[in-house]
């Protein structure tokens, strides 16, 4: 099974920028061979989880509404890693995010990290 960790979580005012990373606990060659799609999901009190950006092996990129143009998704193979670059942050974006990272060998198979709380507040 693969691990997958989340990092970068954590406070800070609205208007201010924070940058996630997801890791991913493979190889290099598995990772860039595999690698389907991962994306980053959100869930804040008392609310459904949504969809925050995916990105795809061919560099395709999906992001959830009024999102795209503040949210950035990146990935960097070598690394193993998803990033999530998010500016102009509001008290809305506070929520528990979360990534999953799905990869396609024999079948396909989706893997979730335990989310990184981020708070915006003044």
């Amino acid at each position: 099974q693969v691990q997958v960790v989340e990092s970068g979580g954590g406070s800070v005012r609205p208007g201010g920028s924070l940058q996630l990373a997801c890791a991913a606990s493979i190889s290099r060659t598995r990772y860039y061979s595999s690698f389907y799609r991962s994306g980053w999901y959100r869930q804040a009190p008392g609310k459904q989880r949504e969809l925050v950006a995916i990105i795809y092996s061919d560099g395709d990129t999906t992001y959830g509404n009024s999102l795209k143009g503040r949210f950035t998704i990146s990935r960097d193979s070598v690394k193993n890693t998803v990033y999530l670059q998010m500016n102009s942050l509001t008290p809305e974006d506070t929520a528990v995010y979360y990534c999953y990272l799905e990869v396609i060998e024999e079948v396909k198979m989706g893997y979730w990290g335990p989310g990184t709380q981020v708070t915006v507040s003044s």
